[in-house]
């Protein structure tokens, strides 16, 4: 029997965005978020993925982007 595995590649950045900044987006000044992943990294990523995090503070905790092999986006979590 063979056994395929599918490898997701993941970035983990930790956010603290107050929400006036992140209501930039809203209004067409920013659409994209620059961040330091936590293994030094720069990333850069949209930022209407964040909309389900956002709370009345703001955004704030460590997240972990999903990528598939080619580097495409394919989903983003909370995990603090």
């Amino acid at each position: 029997m063979t056994y395929f595995y599918i490898v997701m590649k993941s970035i983990l950045v930790d956010l603290h965005i107050p929400t006036d900044k992140y209501i930039l987006m809203y209004q067409g000044v920013a659409q994209n978020v620059f961040a330091h992943a936590l293994d030094g990294r720069s990333v850069r990523f949209p930022a209407e993925i964040l909309k389900p995090f956002l709370l009345k503070d703001g955004i704030n905790g460590r997240f972990r982007i999903i990528f598939d092999d080619l580097g495409k986006y394919k989903g983003i979590e909370k995990i603090q």
